[in-house]
């Protein structure tokens, strides 16, 4: 017999490995391992170049697991439409159909730095498509915005089920692109339980407008967890993690306005020492999240309460459970190590169950 609420668990759950910066990418097969002991249904995988190539950790994670679902990360731009097409085919023949191939903007400035085109809406819809046309058995041919394709053709095509493409999405613009061209969109970290209510809608409209069904387009949302964690560790995984994203020109602007935060705490982030000698650089790549947690302490504890899910195991569940409320089909737990899990899905279990999921 099946544990009270450990199906929706399974369903409604699931959480990154190798978060943020790191220098052991084998680590990431064990926290997925791990991810799937605790009764989590996906794991997810950022892209970071140098050691969390998403490739080839999806592929080992892929041996490693039996039924966990694997999503990975990509930045369009980085690679020939072929290459990308292919590593979903392949993932899908090597893992049971368990791959879903997710696809972020990341920083223009990011970008250009690498000497890489801007991941536009427009070029990412011509990509959407060529995707899916090499996945139905087409022989593509393209001229257009991304250059000249003259025969692109998957030669050997897995014949399951083809990957769904996930869009990371803030802004109306983006929340609406994901509507009319993805299968799933995911919200940003730091959006509270009203921004859910607010991004979905966004979705679905721009999905029924499109002439799509609404509800094709699953909701994932992407929180910050901390768990029974000691109070440093907790402020650095939530405060400085969350500094990583306000300080961004743009990117914290679109949390609080989806939100519907205070915009004035944003000038006080940037205006603090760290931040405004970074230049435009971003955070991240400056700095620990440890180092940041001194700029973290300028944000309100409302942005912690709303935007996170911290305390005690029990608290975080409930806290969970009000983002499913407001219209979440699926949460990434993120932050917290799947090894520090394990409460809190015992707690996600009791919670499920009490609502008779």
């Amino acid at each position: 017999m099946t544990e009270s609420g450990a199906q929706a668990l399974f369903d409604k759950f699931g959480t990154y490995i190798l978060p943020g910066r790191v220098d052991d990418p084998r680590r990431g097969i064990e926290e997925a391992q791990e991810a799937e002991r605790i009764g989590l249904g996906a794991i997810w995988i950022s892209e970071r170049f140098a050691l969390k190539e998403p490739a080839v950790l999806a592929g080992a994670v892929a041996e490693a697991t039996n039924k966990i679902r694997i999503n990975g990360t990509f930045y369009a731009t980085m690679r020939h439409p072929l290459v990308t097409a292919s590593i979903a085919n392949m993932m899908q023949a090597m893992s049971d159909d368990r791959f879903g191939i997710m696809f972020a903007r990341a920083v223009p400035a990011y970008m250009k730095m690498m000497g890489t085109p801007a991941i536009t809406m427009e070029r990412l819809a011509d990509y959407i498509s060529i995707y899916r046309r090499l996945w139905d058995g087409e022989t593509v041919s393209y001229e257009g915005i991304l250059g000249k394709f003259p025969t692109l053709k998957l030669t050997d095509l897995h014949e399951g089920r083809k990957p769904p493409i996930i869009f990371t999405a803030m802004g109306p613009k983006s929340l609406a692109f994901a509507g009319e061209h993805c299968d799933g969109v995911l919200l940003h970290p730091f959006v509270s339980p009203t921004g859910v209510a607010n991004s979905t809608k966004i979705v679905r409209d721009a999905a029924e407008k499109a002439g799509r069904d609404p509800m094709s387009v699953r909701i994932y949302h992407n929180i910050i967890v901390a768990p029974d964690l000691p109070k440093d560790e907790e402020d650095a995984v939530v405060r400085g993690r969350a500094i990583t994203y306000f300080e961004l020109p743009g990117f914290g602007d679109l949390i609080v306005e989806i939100n519907e935060w205070d915009k004035a705490v944003l000038d006080k982030v940037r205006a603090h020492p760290k931040i405004a000698s970074l230049n435009g650089k971003p955070a991240d790549q400056a700095y620990t999240r440890e180092e940041l947690v001194d700029v973290g302490q300028l944000l309100p504890q409302q942005w912690i309460d709303e935007g996170a899910a911290v305390g005690t195991a029990s608290r975080c569940a409930d806290q969970l459970m009000q983002y499913l409320a407001a219209g979440a089909d699926e949460i990434l737990l993120h932050g917290a190590a799947p090894k520090d899990m394990g409460p809190l899905t015992s707690e996600l279990k009791r919670a499920l169950g009490g609502k008779g999921l």
